[in-house]
C-alpha cells in the first residue's frame, strides 16, 4: 500500500519521502532539514503505531498530520484528532478522496503566493506560517539562525501581524550596547542613581509599553543582566536603576541569537533563562539552503533601494541572476542587500551586470564570465539554467509543475537539474 501510495502521489507532482517504519520516520522528522509540509501516516506501523510518531515529532515541530485508520482504530484517530491532528480517513478509502483531502490541508496550512513577504521558498513559506501561529500568542519568542538570515525582519513581521501591532516595537541590539550602559538602557534609571544620572531615565523595557521589546543578540548579554531579565519573565515587574518602587512589564519578549544558546559553555548563558525564552523556538535557514529567495529578494531590495529616485537603472540583467543564483552567500540575506544596493548605487549600465555585484573580481566569476566561456552554446546553457531556476521557484520546487510550466517532459526537467548542478528543494510539496 506504500509503494501504491507513493507512486500514485508523485505522478500527481507531489514529491515524496517515504519511510517504512515508525522509528524511520520518527527519526528524520524531527531533524530541522527535514521540509514538510504534509505528514500521511498510518496508525499501525511495523515496530510502533502513528500516535507515537506524532507524539515523538510534535515534541520538536509544528507539522500536520493526516492519519489512516481502520474501522477498529477510528476511536484513536479522534483522540488523535483533539491532540492536534488536521484529520484523519479511513480504510480501505478511494484514491479520490484522499487527493481532495490532501489538496484541502496543504491549502489551509500553506501561504498563497500573494501573501509570501518573507520569500518565496518552501522553507521561508513554512517560517511565515509558524509566525502567524505565534503572532496571537504572549508567550517568548526566539528566533535562532547565522548572522543576516533576517531575523530582526522576522521579529518585526510578527509584531506587525499581531494584536499589538498598534503597541511599540522597542528593538535592543545587546551585543552593541556595552555592558556598564545596557542595564540603564534596558531597565531605565532615576535622577541621581549614579555619576551622570541628571534626570529621570525611561529605559526600553518600559518605553515598549504593551508592545514588543526585542532583544538582538540576546547571547551577547552579560550574566548579570541575564538574572535580571529572568526575574522580570518570572515576576513581571522590573526596577529603575536607583529605585525600589517595581514598575510592571506589559510588552511581549522576542529574542533573536546566532550563538547555540542550548549548549553554550557554563557562565555565558544562563540555561534557565534559555528554557524562559525559547517557549517559541523558530530556526531561520541561512540564504544558500534557500536559492529560490536570491532573485525575490535581489528584486524587492532593488526597487526599494530605486523608489523616490532618479536612477539610470533598470533593473537586474540576465548575466547579473545568474552571478546572483550561484553565489554562495557566506553573509546571508545582509550580503545580498548591501550588494544590491551597493550596484545600483555605482553602476553605470541599465541592467546590472555580475560586476556591478561583485566587483571584488572572483576567481568563479573571472571563469564564468572569460571571454573564452561566453560561446554561444554556453550563453544558452546559463539561460537555460536561470529559466529552470525560475520555474521552479514560480512553483515552489515543484518538480513536476515547472516542467509543465517549461513545455518539458518531468524526465527531462530532472536531467537538466542534474547537468546544471540544481538540487531539488526538500519541502514544497512533500507528503
Amino acid at each position: 500500500m506504500g509503494q501504491s501510495l507513493a507512486t500514485r502521489l508523485a505522478l500527481e507532482g507531489y514529491e515524496i519521502e517515504w519511510w517504512t517504519s515508525g522509528t524511520e520516520a520518527a527519526r528524520c522528522l524531527v531533524e530541522p532539514r527535514t521540509r514538510v509540509e504534509l505528514v500521511l501516516c498510518d496508525i499501525r506501523l511495523p515496530d510502533m503505531n502513528g500516535e507515537q510518531v506524532f507524539a515523538e515529532v510534535t515534541r520538536v515541530r509544528s507539522v500536520p498530520f493526516l492519519f489512516m485508520s481502520g474501522f477498529a482504530e477510528i476511536d484513536q484517530a479522534v483522540r488523535l484528532m483533539r491532540s492536534g491532528a488536521v484529520d484523519f480517513i479511513t480504510k480501505p478509502f478511494d484514491m479520490t478522496i484522499l487527493l481532495e483531502r490532501l489538496q484541502s490541508i496543504l491549502s489551509a496550512h500553506a501561504p498563497s503566493d500573494a501573501e509570501a513577504v518573507l520569500g518565496p521558498s518552501a522553507a521561508m513559506r513554512q517560517t511565515q506560517m509558524i509566525i502567524k501561529r505565534y503572532a496571537n500568542h504572549s508567550l517568548p519568542v526566539l528566533f535562532q539562525g547565522e548572522t543576516g538570515t533576517g531575523k530582526e525582519v522576522c521579529a518585526r513581521y510578527l509584531h506587525r501581524i499581531s494584536p499589538r501591532s498598534g503597541q511599540p516595537f522597542m528593538a535592543v541590539n545587546c551585543a552593541a550596547i556595552p555592558g556598564e550602559l545596557l542595564e540603564s538602557e534596558l531597565f531605565g534609571h532615576e535622577k541621581g542613581a549614579f555619576t551622570g544620572a541628571h534626570q529621570l531615565h525611561r529605559g526600553y523595557a518600559e518605553r515598549a509599553g504593551q508592545g514588543i521589546l526585542f532583544l538582538d543578540e540576546i547571547g551577547d548579554m552579560p550574566i548579570h543582566l541575564q538574572s535580571k531579565l529572568l526575574r522580570l519573565l518570572e515576576d513581571g515587574t522590573f526596577h529603575r536603576l536607583g529605585s525600589e518602587r517595581p514598575i510592571a512589564f506589559q510588552a511581549r519578549i522576542v529574542c533573536a541569537t546566532h550563538h547555540d544558546l542550548a549548549s553554550a559553555p557554563v557562565g555565558q548563558f544562563r540555561q534557565d533563562l534559555y528554557y524562559r525564552l525559547s517557549t517559541l523556538p523558530l530556526e531561520l535557514p541561512p540564504l544558500r539552503q534557500r536559492p529560490e529567495d536570491v532573485l525575490w529578494l535581489a528584486h524587492v531590495f532593488l526597487d526599494d533601494f530605486l523608489e523616490g529616485q532618479e536612477s539610470r537603472v533598470r533593473g537586474i540583467g540576465p548575466l547579473g541572476e545568474e552571478a546572483l543564483v550561484t553565489h554562495s552567500w557566506p553573509g546571508n540575506v545582509r550580503e545580498l542587500r548591501n550588494r544590491v544596493q551597493r550596484a545600483a548605487a555605482v553602476s553605470d549600465t541599465a541592467w546590472l551586470l555580475p560586476h556591478d555585484f561583485f566587483p571584488e573580481g572572483s576567481r568563479r566569476l573571472s571563469q564564468l564570465w572569460s571571454s573564452e566561456t561566453k560561446t554561444l552554446s554556453h550563453a544558452r546553457e546559463i539561460a537555460e539554467r536561470r529559466q529552470i531556476l525560475n520555474a521552479l521557484s514560480a512553483n515552489d520546487g515543484h518538480v513536476s509543475r515547472a516542467a509543465q510550466a517549461l513545455g518539458i517532459s518531468r524526465t527531462t526537467l530532472w536531467g537538466k537539474m542534474k547537468r546544471f548542478g540544481i538540487e531539488a528543494q526538500r519541502g514544497g510539496s512533500e507528503t
